[in-house]
């Protein structure tokens, strides 16, 4: 299947070309016709499957179409759980649209930043990204009006509820109009996430992308045994000897993730934290800086990182076991895309054997490990 089969203009096809797709993602497929004819949508899907291609295409075009002689007014609300997902989307709108006529309007809004400028850059937009809380700030303020929506996209509904936002929800859904076309997507379909569908999606069409990893066969698996007080130097040892250039790593605390960048920095190995104990200036720098090599190896835990896209990613480490077996899908995803090959690493410690083999039974595979016990590791 070709993009130019699923109904998208000209300008979006080649928007779709300028960014090298070579052929819709599963997601894509189903999602973006149904969007296009205006039916709700349940999508299940994990990181990395192409979702957020697969609803911002549309909903460009449907924003491409504004009612004649109507004044400039925000017709599509996307509401995600962080500020990292909603400034990542932000960028795909803006990647996606920029060379089309009209020109669609669009902003990311979010929490922990200056409200003032965002107050003035939500004037004249017709597609907002947003976390529930600064909208509801914004909406105070008196700078936005969520009277004229037709669509509401919930991007990762799962986190959003995880993370408390069902009182915002409820205020922000209270204000839109009743009729509208709603778009659900979520990684995972858990009670909560089922209620809400019930309440929200009118006949929707559903789509579950049952393949856990987007692109299996691009990700190589590697997991290497090792004491955990060995970690830090072969985490090192690897980069070095592999001469890793770009290499997210994932750690289950801010204080770790902290450590961990320490000692690389003090072996003279670019890197930087990423994770909620810093500041939204600071972790959009440290980003940006990652993103175009001036950061080697970023340490991430798995809350911040939900909201990092990063196209040709080569490596990921898990530094340590996530808390969630669910979350080492997440994980990997983040390498292995745009049809380009990645490696996903694990450190694994005797310790956390047992919970690795529960991880191994919800991928369906047996990882074989790699004993690192005689690796000279003292220069590292």
């Amino acid at each position: 299947m070709k993009f130019s089969s699923l109904g998208l203009t000209e300008g979006l096809q080649e928007a779709v070309a300028r960014q090298q797709f070579k052929r819709p993602y599963p997601i894509q497929a189903k999602a973006i016709p149904a969007i296009l004819q205006g039916r709700d949508l349940l999508a299940i899907a994990k990181s990395g499957s192409g979702k957020t291609a697969g609803f911002v295409l549309p909903l460009l075009q449907l924003a491409q179409c504004p009612e004649p002689g109507k004044p400039r007014s925000i017709k599509t609300l996307i509401l995600v759980p962080t500020r990292e997902l909603a400034a990542q989307i932000g960028e795909v709108v803006q990647q996606l649209g920029s060379h089309l006529t009209p020109r669609v309007k669009s902003a990311a809004v979010f929490g922990g930043v200056a409200i003032n400028p965002q107050m003035i850059s939500v004037n004249g937009v017709e597609l907002l990204i947003a976390t529930p809380g600064r909208l509801l700030d914004l909406v105070a303020k008196n700078s936005v009006c969520l009277s004229a929506i037709s669509t509401l996209v919930l991007d990762e509904a799962d986190k959003l509820l995880e993370q408390g936002f069902q009182d915002e929800l409820e205020r922000i859904l209270a204000l839109l109009p009743g009729k509208r076309q709603n778009l659900l997507f979520s990684a995972t379909f858990g009670e909560g996430v089922r209620q809400l569908a019930m309440g929200l999606l009118h006949d929707p069409l559903q789509i579950v992308i049952e393949d856990e990893l987007s692109e299996p066969d691009l990700i190589t698996q590697q997991v290497y045994t090792v004491d955990a007080s060995r970690k830090g130097p072969l985490l090192r040892y690897l980069i070095k000897t592999g001469d890793w250039q770009q290499v997210l790593v994932f750690t289950a605390s801010q204080r770790r993730a902290d450590n961990v960048v320490k000692k690389l920095l003090d072996k003279g190995i670019s890197a930087a934290t990423f994770h909620g104990g810093m500041s939204q200036g600071g972790r959009t720098s440290v980003l940006a800086d990652f993103k175009t090599g001036r950061v080697r190896v970023l340490v991430a835990t798995d809350l911040a990182a939900r909201g990092i896209d990063i196209k040709f990613l080569p490596h990921v480490v898990n530094y340590e076991l996530p808390r969630s077996p669910a979350d080492y899908i997440h994980r990997i995803g983040r390498t292995g895309r745009a049809e380009t090959e990645g490696v996903a690493v694990t450190l694994l410690c005797p310790e956390d054997m047992p919970h690795f083999k529960v991880i191994e039974k919800l991928i369906r595979k047996r990882l074989a490990r790699i004993d690192t016990a005689e690796v000279d590791l003292l220069a590292y």
